[in-house]
């Protein structure tokens, strides 16, 4: 007998192959480059083209099932449910053109698990063509043309239309075995993708503050879901690190240290540093013209000043890798200076297609729908923030060959990227229906008093300060519950980093991005409602519970392979049908971009097991001795289910639990 794993492979890229043939051949089919089509003709070909749309949706979901059944990746149940509610509808309506697609999961269970609500809006499309159908109709109709499937048990039509879909519990039960022997895989992929996240972009010579939080923590949140989802993700860093402020810096640096070329000058405060070379510069003369001759030198990349600048972004790049190290962030420094070489070509490209005018000595270009131009070229002949983000996006699209570019910035940038993507495609560079380019603004960090969070002197709140101070808040909170009393003192110094980073994160990719979000530390420790405190621990809580029951890990994968995962009682049902709604929560943040959604997610998760586990007995111990008399199996697996999920969350939000708190 040959291999299973081999032969499922080869069936697999048999099945792609084919399938890229049918894509190919759909796309020659929609083309009407061939003239003079008879009548009979065009119909011939639109009769081909809907059996080759109808055979490649059934290659595509004979693929997935099967990825799915070999544990490859993780079922979409809703997904799945619009997949066959969408046959049904075509089979019923095949005249109605892009009928509405409406399945969600049921909000109350006596109403079953998944509801479809198509009918209403089908009664009006029919409506507005002449024909009167009620939606009860239409739901029965529906119902009559479901496809043979494997997922569900049965359906009730409720009230005006509504398409109620009970789950077969034997289904759901082999869905979280394949998890449990498994883990939790992704949802299926159609096609990896390059995606590029631009996030964090800290300013040379200046310190990371609090402003700088939100887009390190959301970008590289965003970027370890596009990872886990199985794309090639490029994190880059898009530092301020090129500009006359430099000029500045490198004329103060020859006066405080004139051996800084053999001897590396000890800048200790890089923020001091800066505000003396810029108080000089408001204040003296001779030093401004100084500075501005430096930036002239620095930009034909004379040596001398060359090491000058790299001297300061290095002392820069230290500082923003003890804040990285806290957070646990990965990501590769390109800064404005990397596109440098590249502007003369993007403003050549610009003027050699007659999109450039000329105002008051600059030149400038007006993107499509926006009243207000994007500076490429200043009236002294140097280029703008424009010109280098111009530079970047071309870049990112031509040479890094991006599917997918997500920039990671304050929403009061919003604007100023509307006018870059709009210029992009103006000039041709991409096409918003083939590759996605967006924005991913957010709001600012508030203090307590609802203002911008800043220290009590006023000044902006340095990063580094605000994480010694969560770490310092973490330990005090693990002391108030007396865990220095059970953990060595190991395990304390990496739970207070578990807590103190993990709260920080949580707080902020749980509010929905777009809002400014209150900065509160006595919130984000609460170990009470939808905090990473309270999740940290109810998830330390899950795992203990195998291993109190004294169940080791063969044990464990054993089971998973030998029981089945019972669903009889309801709490139970509930819990297994939200730990199978993760791959439906990824794929909607993958559309949105809005982390919270998984926070809420992860919160309901354990709220779930919370009513399971107190309503079903895992373990039974003698009242009188406290031994355990009894196992019950499938509930520890369904234990080992949850934490799972719960684990890949964290993983997603960048918060690392521990296994004893």
């Amino acid at each position: 007998m040959g291999d299973p794993v081999a032969e499922y492979t080869s069936r697999c890229q048999h099945q792609e192959r084919e399938i890229k043939l049918l894509q190919d051949e759909i796309e020659r089919l929609k083309d009407p480059q061939e003239p003079n089509f008879s009548s009979s003709q065009l119909d011939e070909l639109k009769e081909e083209n809907s059996r080759l749309k109808y055979r490649l949706k059934i290659l595509k979901t004979s693929l997935q099932e099967e990825m799915c059944q070999n544990g490859k990746t993780m079922m979409n149940i809703n997904q799945r449910l619009q997949q066959i509610f969408g046959d049904a509808i075509s089979t019923s309506f095949p005249d109605l053109e892009n009928p509405p697609l409406a399945v969600t999961p049921n909000q109350q269970a006596k109403f079953g698990d998944y509801q479809c609500n198509s009918a209403m809006a089908m009664s009006q499309m029919l409506k507005a063509k002449g024909q009167k159908v009620s939606p009860r109709e239409i739901a029965e109709k529906i119902v009559q043309n479901i496809p043979d499937n494997e997922l569900i048990e049965k359906t009730e039509i409720a009230g005006p239309g509504f398409i109620n879909v009970h789950l077969k519990k034997v289904f759901v039960s082999k869905l979280l075995t394949n998890l449990l022997l498994n883990g939790v895989q992704p949802p299926p992929l159609e096609k990896k993708k390059k995606v590029i996240v631009d996030f964090s972009s800290p300013n040379i010579a200046k310190e990371m503050h609090v402003g700088h939080l939100r887009s390190t923590i959301i970008g590289d949140s965003m970027c370890r879901l596009f990872e886990f989802l199985g794309n090639d993700v490029l994190r880059l860093n898009h530092v301020g690190d090129w500009g006359t402020q430099f000029g500045m810096l490198i004329a103060h640096l020859q006066d405080k240290f004139p051996n800084y070329l053999t001897v590396s000058p000890p800048i200790g405060d890089l923020q001091a540093f800066y505000k003396e070379s810029k108080k000089r510069f408001d204040e003296e003369e001779e030093f401004k013209k100084r500075a501005y001759q430096c930036v002239v030198k620095l930009q034909s990349k004379e040596p001398d000043f060359i090491k000058g600048w790299n001297l300061i972004c290095e002392v820069s790049r230290k500082e923003f890798q003890k804040v990285y190290n806290c957070l646990d962030i990965r990501i590769e420094e390109r800064g404005e200076s990397y596109y440098q070489d590249m502007m003369t070509a993007v403003v050549k490209e610009f003027e050699e297609k007659g999109l450039v005018e000329l105002d008051e000595g600059r030149k400038i270009v007006f993107p499509p729908g926006q009243s207000v131009p994007l500076t490429i070229v200043k009236s002294d002949g140097g280029y703008t923030y424009d010109t280098s983000d111009l530079a970047a996006i071309r870049n990112r699209l031509f040479d890094e060959k991006a599917d997918i570019i997500i920039y990671v910035t304050d929403s009061g940038q919003a604007m100023h990227f509307q006018m870059i993507f709009a210029a992009a495609q103006m000039i041709g560079w991409y096409d918003p229906k083939v590759r996605r380019i967006e924005h991913a603004g957010f709001g600012v960090v508030l203090g307590e008093d609802k203002k911008k969070f800043k220290t009590r002197s006023g000044d902006t709140v340095r990063l580094m300060d605000l994480l010694e101070e969560g770490l310092k808040r973490s330990m005090d909170k693990l002391k108030e519950k007396e865990r220095e009393k059970v953990l060595t003192p190991e395990e304390l110094v990496i739970a207070q980093r578990a807590v103190a980073f993990g709260c920080i994160k949580y707080a902020d990719l749980s509010k929905n991005r777009i809002n400014d979000y209150i900065f509160s530390f006595d919130k984000m420790l609460d170990d009470r409602g939808n905090t990473a405190a309270y999740l940290l621990y109810a998830f330390t809580r899950i795992r203990s519970i195998a291993r109190l029951a004294n169940i080791q890990e063969p044990t464990l994968r054993k089971a998973a392979e030998t029981t089945e995962v019972l669903l009889d009682h309801e709490k139970e049902w509930k819990l297994g049908k939200c730990i199978l709604r993760f791959p439906e929560i990824l794929q909607k943040i993958t559309d949105d971009l809005l982390l919270h959604t998984l926070c809420d997610y992860l919160y309901e998760l354990a709220t779930t097991f919370t009513e399971f586990y107190d309503c079903c007995y895992c373990i039974e111990k003698d009242r009188q001795t406290g031994e355990v008399v009894k196992v019950n199996m499938w509930r520890i697996l369904l234990c080992e289910a949850t934490a799972a999920v719960m684990a890949k969350s964290f993983d997603i939000l960048g918060i690392n639990p521990v296994q004893r708190m």
